[in-house]
């Protein structure tokens, strides 16, 4: 590389293009405006190209360029996690509108199908059957064929994941195309199957994040972090809630809520950023798309704002959160035992095993047929769709008053400004088709969880709980039709408000949440009920938290995946059981003294991971963990003349190199069940040494501390 003194006359440029002839035939494949450099006459800058000299505007492009550089630079010391956030919530959010957008065009493609192809009822019968159950069919063979992960909602796996277990290809990128597939046409059947996207989605935004994150660490060249890693599924579980429902704050609550046993506030910022990133453009895209004038709720409702409720209903909105409660007990014992059923009888199991499409096609067929609207379905609403439930059980208005001295004829075709007609039968009465759907929507939402496709179970419990509310709130109405008097004034009932009270109570106390309190506040863009609706929605959750097992909990237990549950019996006799009332005493121990030959018949005799190293077999102070495959792998690079000679013993090939790991944490005989508990949830642990003084006495692993737990809540009958 030549340096040139000065440039700024033409002598200095015959001497560069001298020097430029020179460089070419000394080196012919380099580009001689990028080798030669120089420095203007006068400054002190660092030396330029010639390129960059002779070009236009040199001192213009350079300031741009060291803009650049300086923004780069800014931008960068706030940090990936920022841009890394921001990628995904929008990822999520075009994923999810273009879904909807191609749902609905299914969804109106078999609405046509069904009203234009004439009187006949067995055409009719079949245009309306034939279509869900093809599409929860190719649902269920296509994801399935693809992988066994897709199906179902995959929060439970996910719970499983955060607390530390490690489930093989569960978060794959390859499963993402299958889920989508999937979740798209069981979404496309519309209300006949009647089901949500709200867990699948979660597991897509996690999937998402878990791949980003690998890519990342493989572009930076970082080791793995876990720590980080589960803050960021964290995070990206709240994303699929909010890009679900535009609603960032119930996302966040919610997932903490559902995923995480801890949660640690520093990840708060990571949530609601994502969360608030993939609403905001999951609205946006409905504004661009000329759908919505702006940025609005969901649902909307017009609930009177200045007096919504009078203080005597305060009493009930409380009963019907115990209703709700009570009621959600029932839907999940029965769900989770017919769960069990199916997956333990010979015949469905069988059927599961070897052909899911044809399960799925039956039960699609049993759901469709029964919504078929001039049938059964007449009293389910069946023509609504899912938002169309909503949007009528949130009416403000009495439908109890309005068809009491009246009968509206029920129309033809839907009319959209009058959903309401779809609840009313003039020999059933508004109140006869409200329990005939409840009825029969509490085994149709169990026979659907049972298919073997991915499909969300939050909207349907939601819609289930808004008919609840919607009952109660219409027999209230009817029983005061001119209000209670409060303070000597009668404000009439509004029977929507009880529905979205019903709705966030029921589908809490399934869930055991108290974040759908806000997420109904988020979807209908009106806070007016905040005190009645939490009020519900806490006296729904703890009636469900003593009795039964969570949603998530339950299909974990039917499911048989490694998790640690909650310790439920608070008592104060729980805080006496200690860890040496249920430790495992007979460990597998390695002494630093032990013989090799010992070392490899206590190695191929067990199946354990690590094993705990002491100090001496006489002593047993615990000084670390050893790998397995550490220690057969130094056994084999052992040669094979150890057995005469000298007796080796492990100390050897310790010093040869074999890791140890020290024990950083472990427990006493003293430490209560509680400390033990709260521990492994934290740190996401699976097993840890139990000393005495430093010396191994014992070990406690998930299956001790479940054994523990589970004859705190149910004592073993005494012998």
């Amino acid at each position: 590389m030549w340096e040139v003194a000065a440039w700024g006359g033409p002598c200095g440029r015959v001497r560069a293009l001298e020097q430029l002839t020179k460089g070419l035939s000394v080196c012919p494949l380099s580009d001689p405006m990028e080798e030669l450099v120089g420095l203007r006459e006068g400054s002190s800058g660092s030396p330029v190209s010639l390129r960059e000299l002779w070009g236009p505007c040199p001192r213009v492009r350079r300031s741009i360029r060291g803009g650049l550089e300086w923004l780069k630079q800014k931008l960068f010391r706030v940090g990936e996690d920022w841009y890394f956030l921001m990628t995904l919530g929008v990822l999520m959010a075009l994923i999810s509108y273009t879904m909807n957008f191609a749902i609905g065009r299914v969804v109106r493609a078999h609405k046509w199908l069904y009203r234009e192809i004439g009187d006949s009822h067995l055409l009719r019968y079949l245009s309306w059957t034939v279509y869900p159950v093809a599409l929860v069919s190719f649902s269920s063979g296509f994801s399935q064929s693809i992988t066994p992960f897709s199906g179902g909602s995959g929060i439970p796996e996910l719970k499983t994941i955060l607390s530390g277990v490690v489930l093989e290809d569960y978060l794959d990128i390859k499963n993402f195309g299958a889920k989508v597939a999937g979740l798209t046409c069981t979404l496309a059947t519309g209300s006949t199957i009647f089901l949500g996207k709200v867990g699948p989605f979660v597991h897509l935004s996690v999937m998402i994040a878990a791949y980003l994150g690998r890519v990342h660490i493989k572009t930076i060249g970082e080791s793995e972090n876990k720590s980080k890693q589960n803050e960021m599924l964290v995070a990206a579980a709240a994303v699929g809630v909010a890009t679900v429902f535009a609603a960032p704050f119930s996302g966040v609550l919610f997932s903490i809520e559902v995923m995480s046993s801890h949660f640690s506030v520093w990840d708060y910022w990571r949530g609601f950023f994502a969360a608030t990133c993939g609403a905001f453009m999951f609205r946006l895209l409905a504004v661009f798309n000329s759908e919505q004038e702006t940025i609005t709720s969901l649902y909307k409702t017009n609930f009177r704002v200045d007096v919504p409720f009078d203080l005597p209903e305060i009493f009930f909105f409380v009963a019907l959160g115990a209703i709700c409660g009570i009621l959600s007990c029932a839907y999940l014992f029965c769900q989770r035992t017919f769960l069990g059923f199916v997956k333990t009888n010979r015949v469905t199991s069988k059927l599961l095993a070897t052909s899911k499409p044809l399960y799925s096609a039956l039960a699609a067929l049993v759901l469709a047929s029964i919504t078929y609207p001039p049938g059964v379905g007449r009293f389910l609403a069946s023509r609504l769709s899912m938002r169309e439930h909503l949007d009528s059980l949130f009416d403000n208005h009495s439908w109890a008053l309005m068809t009491r001295n009246s009968s509206p004829p029920w129309p033809q075709e839907l009319d959209p400004q009058n959903l309401w007609f779809e609840w009313y039968h003039p020999r059933f009465t508004i109140f006869g088709t409200l329990t005939f759907f409840l009825v029969m929507k509490f085994w149709m939402l169990i026979l659907a969880t049972t298919i073997p496709m991915p499909a969300g179970y939050f909207m349907p419990i939601f819609i289930f709980g808004a008919a609840i509310g919607r009952l109660i709130g219409e027999a209230l109405a009817l029983a005061f039709p001119e209000g209670i008097v409060a303070g000597g004034v009668t404000n009439p009932i509004m029977p929507g408000g009880y529905a979205l009270a019903g709705a966030a109570a029921f589908s809490g106390a399934v869930t055991h949440t108290i974040s759908t309190a806000l997420l109904a506040f988020e979807l209908t863009g009106q806070i007016v009920h905040a005190l009645p609706v939490l009020m519900a929605v806490l006296a729904a959750n703890a009636i469900a938290q003593s009795c039964q097992p969570s949603f998530y909990d339950g299909t974990i237990i039917v499911k048989k995946l490694p998790y640690l549950p909650w310790i439920r019996g608070r008592k104060i006799s729980s805080h006496r059981v200690i860890v040496e009332h249920f430790m495992n005493r007979t460990i597998a121990t390695l002494a630093k003294d032990t013989p090799l030959e010992e070392v490899a018949r206590i190695v191929t005799s067990t199946d354990m991971a690590k094993f705990f190293l002491v100090e001496s077999t006489e002593s047993q102070i615990l000084v670390g963990t050893v790998g397995r495959a550490h220690l057969v792998q130094a056994l084999q690079a052992e040669p094979p003349s150890w057995a005469s000679g000298r007796q080796r013993c492990l100390q050897d090939i310790l010093a040869g190199g074999c890791p140890l790991e020290p024990v950083t944490l472990q427990l006493t005989p003293e430490t209560s069940l509680h400390q033990a508990h709260n521990l492994f949830e934290l740190l996401n642990l699976q097993s840890l040494p139990v000393t005495s003084l430093g010396r191994a006495v014992g070990s406690v692993s998930w299956v001790e501390l479940k054994k523990a737990i589970s004859n705190l809540t149910n004592p073993p009958a005494p012998k």
